[in-house]
């Protein structure tokens, strides 16, 4: 048995719709469960909308006339989504009388996508002679905390969910992702990356021999393919080395979202509902060691460089305390940190905060703020053991005249980690993709 979760791009239009059908059909007997997005771009509008209604003014048009023609190219009656479309529009006309827009009353319009989905996915399924069935997460008793917009799922709720699949087998499920209730019957949502972390919980309570995450690209990828056209899939990853490429920018599912498979030595498969023809890649709790040992090449633009200098930090107990605290005060993660006697830079990808930041900082040091750069990361396991890696880096660097302003590398055995001017990114990424795959 199987869970199949299918994204926003791929329930996005009659055309991928049919191949989700086909990719169902074929997976015979004992029926998987299948756990979906809302299409494509409705979970921004409900949200466009929600926040337009605080203001005072809202309007349902584009999410009418997207579900009916949808609907409608797959020869399903719309009359299925009506009746939420109208509860919505009630919800969405009482935020704009009280003009106040709470995470709770944001959760619960952000659901409406995936409960329309499932019940337009479900009919165009059965319409194909398939026994699906659409379902709330919350009826099948996914429940969470009240962390609304990023609520974290109760440990028991897997029991009550693995029971009420028991009782729905021979019927194919077609779940929302994202959505669940609390202890009070409240709809949350899970955050980054939901509905993947719904496909996993549910395969986590049903014991499924593995989770498939149904995407647009063909797996996580050796490099991002609209710098590197000759990227390729890589067919096996750890989750260690997985968790390293979702947080440098890299297209793979959210780390966080994977735990649930991975404490029951889940696979999690990622394929494109394009070309289901292909293997993908599997990401497992540990894998063998490779002759390859460099997996793929990752970048993230738009990061800040913030360097502190101060010549009383030399030998000053607690200092790096100090810094490291007004960052927190505002709410400010860092990523990379490199030192010296007296010194200290940190990168960071947001400026929120960072004014109040800077204030504080120079208070009592010298700080200085470089905008406009990159971070590009080679990540594998065993990078840190195989002799020679970072040469092979450092060559590839310098034959593509490329300037670095800070290096991390020891600080996880899985990656190396960089920075170059954001115009550099290309010319780096393309060089470090030749000499690692090509």
């Amino acid at each position: 048995m199987r869970v199949l979760k299918f994204g926003g791009t791929s329930v996005g239009s009659a055309a991928s719709l049919e191949r989700v059908r086909e990719i169902v059909a074929g997976q015979g007997e004992p029926f998987p469960v299948v756990v979906t997005s809302a299409h494509s771009g409705v979970t921004d509008e409900l949200l466009a909308q929600a926040r337009n209604a605080a203001k005072g003014k809202f309007s349902l048009r584009r999410l009418r006339r997207r579900h009916k023609e949808l609907l409608a190219e797959l020869g399903v009656d719309f009359e299925l989504v009506a009746p939420l479309l109208a509860e919505l529009g009630d919800l969405l006309r009482g935020l704009s009388l009280v003009r106040e827009l709470t995470p709770r009353s944001l959760d619960l319009v952000a659901s409406f996508g995936e409960r329309m989905a499932v019940r337009g996915i479900a009919a165009f399924l059965r319409a194909g002679g398939l026994p699906a069935e659409a379902i709330d997460a919350y009826d099948l008793g996914l429940r969470t905390d009240s962390a609304f917009t990023i609520a974290n799922p109760l440990p028991e709720s897997l029991r009550d969910v693995g029971k009420a699949l028991k009782q729905r087998r021979g019927t194919i499920p077609v779940v929302t992702g994202f959505i669940a209730k609390d202890k009070h019957g409240d709809i949350t949502t899970l955050g980054r990356s939901g509905s993947d972390f719904t496909a996993t919980l549910v395969g986590a309570a049903a014991g499924v021999d593995e989770v498939q995450i149904w995407t647009d690209v063909d797996g996580v990828m050796t490099a991002d393919p609209r710098l590197v056209k000759s990227a390729k899939s890589v067919p096996v990853l750890s989750i260690a080395e997985a968790s390293e490429l979702a947080y440098y920018g890299a297209r793979v599912i959210h780390p966080a979202t994977m735990v649930p498979a991975v404490e029951n030595r889940i696979p999690v498969r990622v394929l494109n509902t394009s070309h289901p023809e292909l293997p993908g890649t599997v990401i497992l709790a540990e894998i063998p060691s490779t002759r390859r040992v460099v997996k793929s090449v990752a970048y993230k633009s738009g990061v800040i460089l913030i360097t502190v200098e101060s010549s009383r930090m030399l030998l000053q107990p607690g200092f790096m305390a100090k810094i490291f605290e007004v960052f927190a005060r505002y709410d400010m993660s860092v990523d990379l940190v490199a030192t010296s006697e007296v010194t200290v830079s940190v990168t960071v990808d947001s400026d929120d905060g960072l004014d109040g930041v800077v204030a504080d900082l120079s208070s009592f040091s010298k700080v200085a703020v470089e905008r406009d750069l990159a971070q590009v990361s080679i990540v594998g396991e065993g990078i840190r053991e195989r002799v020679g890696v970072a040469a092979e880096v450092f060559a590839t660097l310098k034959r593509a005249r490329t300037p670095v302003r800070l290096i991390s590398h020891g600080g996880t055995k899985i990656n190396i980690s960089f920075l170059v001017d954001d115009d550099m990114v290309k010319r780096t990424v393309r060089g470090l993709h030749r000499t690692f795959f090509e």
